[in-house]
Formats: structure tokens, C-alpha cells, sequence
């Protein structure tokens, strides 16, 4: 039995991606723990994972990142840099500390990270153990400049160097790579998953049994805050014929949204994977986690994109066939219903959908996957 360390930002869409192959480092009978932020511990300690809380939270490197975007003197190209530095340079050094005096007590013998979590790469190489660097949604040609970028900041010059050495991990389908250099070229391909089943409320299951057509609409869990935004979206659906599911992240209170249509259902937060395998429409920002488990199932889906990378995933489903981009600057009522009105009535749109689900169908499962890097 090895001891395996996954670690994390301490966001939603970077830690539920790695739970395929933390179950299968399980099930291979591996001491496997997860280390993130204190505002996602909880989180998978509920999974029934063993969690250990390092580094700062996701809130308070988010409002770092904030800041930097609300300095009037500093250049696009500058709050660009600066906010990759506040998100995941900083925090990494943070984490690094702290994973450090993890290992004195658990020394791991793999160390596998998300794509944007360097304090992980950091240890590894530190202890002189192997990394894994696991992909959270498509990777892009620029994570080498971004991270090359935060790592000479944070006074790691060589950051970019030993990550690009280490054995990658791909989630993302053949129809969403990105055009461009791959970072990593030899990366294996693993299965993405929509997530794992959890409870749902008694009024969502009521209305996911409503023998209708459901769609599911989100602004994620971060750049989602904005309640008139959310209310945009939810009026769009006044001429959906079915049932709309929303959930409004941590970010939002969804009493705030005020009252809601009778076919809409709201809620903070709920597993998505329970939704998703009964959805026809999601509509969403384009959030890694949302757009590739929502191909999963091929469901056809409207793109919302708010920020980070979700434009280019949107443009990413919009080149694959199976979507419609509405643009922020064109995020309005009218907008997003004709595009939910164009993509429900338009049949090849759910077939390219099904075209990227059969794709990750055929991509090897997490079992497979860890049996190749067992330490």
C-alpha cells in the first residue's frame, strides 16, 4: 500500500474533477488523502475522503484576485499576470508550507495535482517523489506561459520546467482539444465523469419527476454573485415548456433572486451529476466541470460565459456543434431565450452533443488510468 496525495485549489471545478481517480486509488487499496483549502475541506470530507485544510481559501485568494482587477493603474496584459499571481502563485507557495508539514508525518509517495495547484508539484519535487499533473477542462497552449509567468514571480523560475516533466492526466475529449501546442504531448486520456450521485431536496426531485423536458441552468460557483445577472437568466425561461433546475453557488443566496416562475427551481448548490442524467437543456456559464459532464449525457447546451477560461470553453463547444455562445456583451433576456429556443429545436445540435458523449465513452476509465501510475 503506497500513500497517495491529491492536492487542490480549494474551488469546486478544480477538486470534483479529480474524484474519478481518487475513487480508483481507493478502490486500488492506497492511504490516499486530499489536501486543499479549509473552504472546500468540508466539502470532501463529506465524500468520505481524508482531508487535510492547507493554504489560504478559495474567498480570500478570489478577493486578492479582485483587487488586482480593480486597480485603475495597472494595464489589461498586467491584471491578466498579477491575477494568475494572486490565484495560484501565491497561494502555492502557502500551500507549500503547509504540505511540507503534512509530509513530516505522512510522507506521500505519489503526489498527483490539478493543473493550476503547484503547491503540490512544488512538494513532490521537494521530497524527491513522482507528480502527476491532472487536468481540470481543456489545456490550454497558454497554462505554459501562465504558470512559467506566476512561477518567476513567486521566485520559482523552474516551475513551468518541472511541471512540464511530469506524467499529465487529460480529461478533455478529442472535440474540445484546444488548437495549439499541447503542454503536455504525451498526456493520457482519462474518462471524465459528471460528477458523483448525491441527495437531492424533496422539492428537486419533485420536479425532476415532473414528465417534462428539464434544463438545468448555473453561473457556477465563483463569478456568480450578481443577482440581476441570475434573474436574466431565469427569465429566459418564461417560454421553456418544462422544468428549469438553478442553482445559484455559495456566492448568491437564492432568496435574494426574490419570487421565481413556477416551473423554476432554485437551489445554492446540489450534486449536478443527479441533474445532469436526466437534463435536456443546460444552460450555463461553460465552467470546465458544467460544459464536459453536461457531454457526458450529450445534452445540447446555451454558453453563458462570465470570466477565467470560460470563453474559451464556450468557443470550444461552439467549434464542436454541440452549443450556442451568447457573448457577455450580448447577455440579455431576449438573447439567451432565442438561443434556449434555437438549440431545444434545432436536432443537430443534441446529435454533435452525442457525438462528444460516445467520444468520452471511448476515452480509457479511472481504473485503467491508475493502474499505469501506480507508485
Amino acid at each position: 500500500m503506497s500513500r497517495v496525495l491529491f492536492s487542490t485549489c480549494p474551488a469546486y471545478g478544480h477538486a470534483l474533477p479529480l474524484l474519478p481517480l481518487i475513487r480508483a486509488a481507493e478502490r486500488a487499496g492506497h492511504d490516499v488523502r486530499v489536501a486543499t483549502g479549509a473552504d472546500l475541506a468540508e466539502v470532501l470530507t463529506e465524500r468520505g475522503l481524508t482531508v487535510h485544510a492547507v493554504g489560504p481559501t478559495w474567498a480570500s485568494s478570489w478577493s486578492a484576485h479582485e483587487a488586482v482587477w480593480a486597480d485603475p493603474a495597472r494595464t489589461v496584459e498586467q491584471k491578466m499576470m498579477d491575477g494568475v499571481v494572486t490565484l495560484f502563485g501565491t497561494p502555492a507557495l502557502a500551500r507549500l508550507d503547509d504540505l511540507v508539514e503534512l509530509s513530516e508525518q505522512w510522507r506521500p509517495d505519489l503526489v498527483v495535482h490539478e493543473v493550476l495547484e503547484q503547491g503540490g508539484s512544488m512538494l513532490a519535487a521537494q521530497l524527491g517523489v513522482p507528480a502527476v499533473v491532472h487536468g481540470i477542462g481543456p489545456m490550454f497552449p497558454a497554462y505554459a506561459q501562465l504558470i512559467a509567468g506566476a512561477g518567476a514571480a513567486i521566485g520559482r523560475p523552474l516551475l513551468w520546467d518541472d511541471l512540464a516533466a511530469e506524467q499529465a492526466v487529460d480529461l478533455c475529449p478529442p472535440a474540445l482539444q484546444p488548437d495549439g501546442p499541447r503542454p503536455w504531448p504525451d498526456a493520457v486520456a482519462i474518462q471524465p465523469s459528471a460528477g458523483e450521485p448525491g441527495r437531492l431536496s424533496p422539492r428537486v426531485e419533485h420536479a425532476l419527476d415532473s414528465g417534462g423536458p428539464i434544463a438545468y441552468f448555473t453561473l457556477g460557483t465563483v463569478k456568480n454573485a450578481d443577482a440581476a445577472d441570475f434573474r436574466t437568466g431565469l427569465a429566459a425561461f418564461e417560454a421553456y415548456d418544462g422544468t428549469v433546475v438553478a442553482t445559484t453557488g455559495r456566492a448568491l443566496d437564492p432568496e435574494a433572486l426574490g419570487p421565481v416562475p413556477d416551473h423554476v427551481v432554485v437551489e445554492e448548490f446540489l450534486p449536478q451529476a443527479a441533474v445532469l442524467e436526466r437534463a435536456d437543456l443546460v444552460v450555463s456559464h461553460s465552467g470546465s466541470g458544467t460544459m464536459i459532464g453536461a457531454l457526458v449525457h450529450g445534452i445540447p447546451q446555451v454558453a453563458l460565459p462570465r470570466g477565467t477560461d470560460q470563453p474559451e470553453n464556450a468557443a470550444l463547444l461552439v467549434r464542436a456543434g454541440a452549443g450556442l455562445l451568447v457573448a457577455p456583451e450580448d447577455y440579455a433576456v431576449d438573447s439567451i431565450a432565442t438561443a434556449i429556443t434555437e438549440v431545444t429545436g434545432r436536432p443537430e445540435f443534441r446529435a454533435a452533443a452525442e457525438q462528444v458523449r460516445d467520444q468520452i465513452a471511448a476515452m480509457p476509465d479511472a481504473d485503467t488510468v491508475w493502474a499505469g501510475l501506480e507508485p
